[in-house]
């Protein structure tokens, strides 16, 4: 009976030390904006728990997307090693240890704990009363003092600097000294997170996991051969990507998807703590004392005390035979290890001519919702920490090349070709290294290109074209005038004329095409229309000739509104309008009868200041004669000159009078003038 007891603890012991199923990595899917999706499957024992590892950043993804589909059995529940933040672990312990901190200030913090310390033969025990770091002089160094209360009541103070051991009494406090710097150790370790699968079905099935976690995003590489027919080019894609998942990846089915849907990271993997607000009965608290303040006034005998306040269709890749294979052999396998060993060929005259890549039959590709998934045909095999390039396209393509001209800054254009994505497939974006005639011509970058759709790229500077550009503007005549409420508005044009200057000094001709900055508000006028429009720019197709010249201007204009108020206007600026041709005759008359009064209201103004300059110039002379009065008067015998300048003081104030009469006319007709001319600029209207 015993004997079965031990083998049945055995049995125990042994099914809960045995370690858990793995899942393998079955398919895998790598998109463009840093996640990829896993699927892993495998058989799960009566009673197993399957156990899937992760590195601890990439548990937020994982628990965020985590599926689990079981096959004939029952999942009773997942578990995985949770995380606890180091500062909330750190405060539950009684001390601080902070980066740098000297060993008083540890000590400091457990006054009273009882600590026995050895000073080489010599054995000293006591409680801790405080330590402290007592800086040095030119004497002495700086040096580290703990204060002990001894066994016998006496205070001691002791050098930690000299003590060779220290030893907390407390096994408590001693445990907490080591679990405190487990837990720093253990915030720095990189060790995998693991998941478990648990299920307490009675026969074997299969278990399916499915989940997202960062990865880097796959990366595009084309080869563009291109033929001068622009028809029978050959576009060749290659997927780079990377296996940092620390486990190797064994005859798995891939695929790649261009496009980026929304990703982020929530922290569910982390313990989180919500803050709290405190809340206390009034009756649990402490009753303060109540200040009060001295009394200002007396009233009836009283005194008044004042208390105080205290995150479809397919397109048709090209054939060829072949199955599986692994990544780990050459382009005629289907794919080659990033890092291998590459034999190099060597440079002889006359250069070798490139060809498409020889690689096996590609796999489906079709729209996966409003994404474009590659496949990659049969099983490949990527080991741990290594990369890969995997051919997802090899097709025909059309490509005319021309040459392409958008800087002005620079005096040559730029070798080009226009690819039409007539491969049923969306083109990821990405580096293009370009052959014209089997030899390298130049490289280029390109953004995603959908099915049906065009791109321009570039690949080279022509040497053998040379573009300048010649600017003319100007502003035009005013094309039309209205008024309303008062303001005149005239519609005016700005005139800009770029002429693009083409020479070209090869026997050969070209197409070239100019891309013409698209201004805000200005339009094309008296010119070739473009054949597209792009975000920014205007693009004109034009034919440059073998070994000769050609020029292409460019002509824009800037229509806008000019509004002038009226009664602002002086009358030549007014009579401007008057002789414009554009303006009808009822608008001319009405113009003109504005223009009449305000030179009318002009003319009377200059009167005005004609008659307050006299009536200062008579002032002073009157000023100047009764003084001349003043002073004959003085003086015997001067008795008629005193009576003449006595007449002329008299002319004097008759003229005065009458030029205030003058100024008073001439205020009643501006007066009288500045209401018909408000009368007239109310009612302009044409």
């Amino acid at each position: 009976m015993r004997m079965k007891n031990r083998s049945l603890v055995a049995v125990l012991l042994c099914a809960v030390i045995a370690p858990a199923a793995e899942l393998p990595v079955r398919t895998i899917v790598l998109y463009k904006h840093g996640v990829g999706y896993f699927e892993r499957s495998g058989p799960l024992a009566p009673g197993e728990s399957a156990r899937l590892d992760f590195d601890a950043e990439s548990m937020n993804d994982v628990l965020k997307s985590l599926t689990i589909n079981d096959q004939g059995g029952k999942v009773t529940g997942l578990r995985y090693d949770s995380s606890i933040p180091l500062d909330q672990k750190l405060n539950e312990f009684p001390f601080r240890i902070a980066d740098g901190q000297p060993l008083a200030a540890v000590i400091d913090q457990l006054k009273g704990a009882r600590v026995e310390m050895e000073f080489g033969t010599q054995k000293v025990a006591g409680a801790i009363v405080s330590a402290r770091l007592i800086a040095g002089d030119k004497d002495r160094a700086e040096r580290e003092q703990l204060t002990l209360l001894m066994d016998s009541g006496d205070l001691r103070n002791v050098d930690l600097s000299a003590a060779t051991s220290i030893h907390f009494t407390d096994v408590k406090l001693q445990l907490q000294f080591k679990d405190y710097l487990a837990a720093l150790t253990s915030s720095r370790s990189k060790d995998k997170r693991s998941v478990y699968i648990d299920s307490t079905d009675a026969k074997s099935h299969d278990v399916q996991a499915s989940y997202i976690m960062p990865m880097p995003a796959w990366k595009s590489s084309y080869r563009l051969m291109l033929d001068d027919t622009g028809t029978q080019s050959t576009l060749e894609g290659w997927a780079i990507v990377d296996n940092t998942t620390g486990e190797d990846w064994t005859n798995v089915k891939i695929s790649l998807v261009s496009g980026k849907p929304i990703s982020f990271v929530s922290q569910l993997y982390a313990p989180k703590y919500i803050h709290r607000q405190g809340a206390e009965l009034a009756e649990d608290q402490a009753v303060a004392p109540t200040v009060y303040s001295g009394a200002a006034m007396n009233y009836d005998g009283v005194i008044g005390g004042v208390p105080g306040g205290g995150g479809g269709g397919r397109g048709g890749g090209r054939g060829g035979a072949g199955d599986g294979f692994a990544v780990n052999g050459s382009l005629s396998g289907g794919a080659m290890r990033v890092g291998g060993n590459m034999q190099a060929v060597a440079a002889a005259p006359p250069p070798p001519k490139a060809a498409p890549s020889t690689i096996a039959e590609l796999g489906p590709a079709g729209e996966l919702a409003d994404l474009f998934q590659y496949s990659i045909r049969g099983s490949v095999t990527v080991k741990k920490n290594e990369s890969a390039m995997l051919p997802f396209l090899q097709q025909k393509i059309a490509a005319r090349k021309l040459i392409i001209y958008s800087d002005s800054s620079r005096p040559n254009p730029l070798n080009a070709a226009e690819l039409t994505n007539d491969t049923g497939m969306t083109l990821d974006g990405g580096p293009i290294t370009v052959y014209d005639a089997g030899a390298y011509a130049g490289e280029a970058l390109v953004e995603t290109i959908k099915a049906k759709d065009k791109r321009f790229i570039s690949y080279g500077v022509d040497l053998g074209t040379r573009i300048t550009t010649a600017l003319d503007s100007h502003t035009d005549n005013i094309r039309s005038v209205r008024a309303h409420n008062g303001m005149l508005i005239t519609k005016n044009a700005v005139i800009s004329k770029k002429t693009y200057t083409v020479r070209n000094v090869d026997a050969r001709a070209k197409t070239l095409i100019i891309e013409h900055p698209l201004r805000q508000n200005y339009t094309l006028v008296d010119t070739a229309k473009p054949f597209e429009t792009a975000r920014d720019v205007y693009r004109f197709e034009v034919k440059v000739p073998a070994s000769g010249d050609v020029s292409f201007p460019v002509t824009e204009e800037n229509v806008y509104d000019q509004q002038t108020q009226v009664s602002n206007m002086n009358p030549d600026s007014l009579l401007v309008y008057v002789r414009n041709q554009s303006i009808s005759a009822a608008a001319r008359t009405q113009l003109q009868q504005i223009a009449d009064l305000k030179t009318r209201i002009v003319a009377t103004d200059a009167e005005h200041k004609r008659v307050d300059s006299d009536i200062d110039s008579t002032t002073r002379d009157e000023q100047r004669n009764r003084d001349n009065i003043a002073s004959l008067s003085q003086v015997a015998g001067q008795q008629s000159l005193v009576q003449e300048y006595a007449r002329k003081l008299a002319d004097q104030e008759v003229s005065i009078a009458k030029s205030h009469d003058r100024q008073k006319e001439l205020d009643q007709q501006k007066t009288q003038l500045q209401g018909q001319l408000n009368g007239l600029i109310d009612k302009l209207e044409f």
